[in-house]
């Protein structure tokens, strides 16, 4: 206990990094706030009615990762969900297009890339926030729903969304850690007493509920304790440098080794997947469809909600997609080969050039889908338990449904802010944080 709190004082004695921590915490306390002001012309019943209609749903989750701010219909209620489906939509064009391609390997087309997101960002703010507002209304949640009404609400919406993408950067650049990835664990650790409460409930609901509860926080620690093991391994490359003569000094001819962690991707595969697989369900909700409606659309509706085996099969497809499309798009196996060889590094048995990128690549391959089973495994387990409460009409489960990529984003997020604070204290010569 005292290492740890002398490691605290560590941080908390290196101004820049305590200047980044509290101007990361003034952010999030702005952005708190925000989600706690609600929209003009809303009745004050919305959050109770919402639980009641869209509970074990997938807004219930988009719900979790807006901090409750989507069921009590505020400023902030859409999220960071429009600004990632823009970066998704980003990234994947510029996998696509040439042009766009090079733009995203020069300084200055990195920020036009990044203008053109916001671009984006606002347009799928605007569109969310109309289909926002007619959800509202189909729901009678408005006293008032005339023209001048709907202008204002979907302004506030939009502008929201602006807003929480500018935070989001504002944490980027002068904060600690990602600003996407702060915002989501904020609004996560704020549904936390919520979740506690129900699972508290079901514990104390004997003899049933009491055994299911208790199963459920076993497996909750279990899943914590298997995700800091994943997220701490790593598959370790031997690198050996040749000796070199500089004048009379000599230099080089040391051994390490390239570092390649288990789950590379983090949690980005999580937030990508969840948010296009959730894409088809909220459109058709937001535009006033119902699973209880009759038609094609309301059976379509049916197949992607949260308990549905069919949304549960693409979200996991979705998550094995999108960890090999991050890792190509944010490692380079030709270019860590050609860095190796300038240096005068070579993997022991490979040959330096494109049999040493080819190596490497194999290798990644094969972590990739490890990281991508470990993900599959972490956040379709409580989805896969609620499907099957499910299908015997036992909605005690149903706030569990993705307790597990909530899990991973909580822990990822902490982690890595963590490593990030121990490589700045490095640097000024402290022990590290996590050590």
């Amino acid at each position: 206990m005292r290492k740890f709190f002398g490691k605290i004082r560590d941080v908390w004695a290196a101004k820049d990094i305590r200047v980044k921590i509290l101007f990361t915490a003034f952010i999030l306390i702005l952005y708190r706030l925000g989600t706690a002001i609600p929209v003009p012309y809303v009745r004050s019943d919305i959050l109770q009615s919402f639980n009641e209609v869209y509970g074990g749903t997938i807004f219930e989750y988009l719900n979790t990762l807006t901090g409750t701010a989507l069921a009590q219909a505020t400023v902030f209620a859409l999220g960071i969900s429009p600004y990632i489906t823009a970066s998704i939509v980003m990234q994947l064009l510029a996998v696509a297009i040439p042009a766009l391609e090079r733009m995203s390997k020069d300084e200055n087309g990195k920020k036009k890339i990044s203008q053109i997101t916001r671009y984006v960002t606002v347009a799928l703010g605007a569109l969310t926030a109309w289909g926002y507002f007619t959800l509202l209304k189909a729901n009678g949640w408005l006293y008032r729903d005339d023209f001048f009404a709907a202008l204002v609400i979907i302004f506030c919406f939009g502008a929201g969304a602006a807003i929480v993408m500018w935070l989001g950067e504002k944490i980027n650049e002068h904060g600690i850690g990602n600003g996407i990835s702060m915002i989501l664990f904020a609004n996560i650790l704020a549904s936390g007493p919520s979740i506690a409460i129900t699972l508290y409930n079901l514990i104390t609901d004997w003899p049933w509920n009491t055994i299911i509860g208790v199963l459920g926080l076993v497996i909750g620690v279990a899943i914590v304790y298997f995700i800091v093991f994943i997220t701490n391994s790593e598959r370790r490359i031997p690198i050996q440098y040749g000796k070199r003569v500089v004048g009379r000094k000599v230099y080089g001819g040391q051994n390490t080794n390239l570092p390649l962690k288990l789950n590379m991707s983090g949690v980005m595969p999580i937030i990508f997947a969840s948010s296009i697989a959730s894409l088809p369900a909220t459109i058709l909700t937001l535009c006033g469809i119902s699973a209880s409606d009759t038609g094609f659309w309301g059976r379509f509706l049916k197949f992607f909600d949260a308990s549905s085996f069919i949304y549960l099969v693409v979200y996991l497809v979705l998550i094995v997609a999108f960890s090999y499309f991050y890792i190509m798009i944010s490692f380079d196996p030709i270019e860590v080969s050609n860095n190796l060889k300038k240096n005068g590094g070579m993997i022991p048995g490979v040959r330096p050039g494109e049999p040493t990128a080819a190596y490497i690549k194999k290798i990644l391959s094969r972590i990739t889908f490890i990281g991508a089973f470990f993900l599959c495994i972490v956040a379709g387990l409580p989805m896969l338990i609620n499907c099957i409460a499910s299908i015997f009409d036992y909605s005690g489960l149903a706030s569990i449904a993705f307790g597990g990529s909530s899990l991973l984003i909580v822990i990822g997020v902490a982690l890595e802010t963590g490593r990030d604070i121990e490589s700045q204290l490095t640097m000024r010569h402290y022990k590290g944080f996590l050590q």
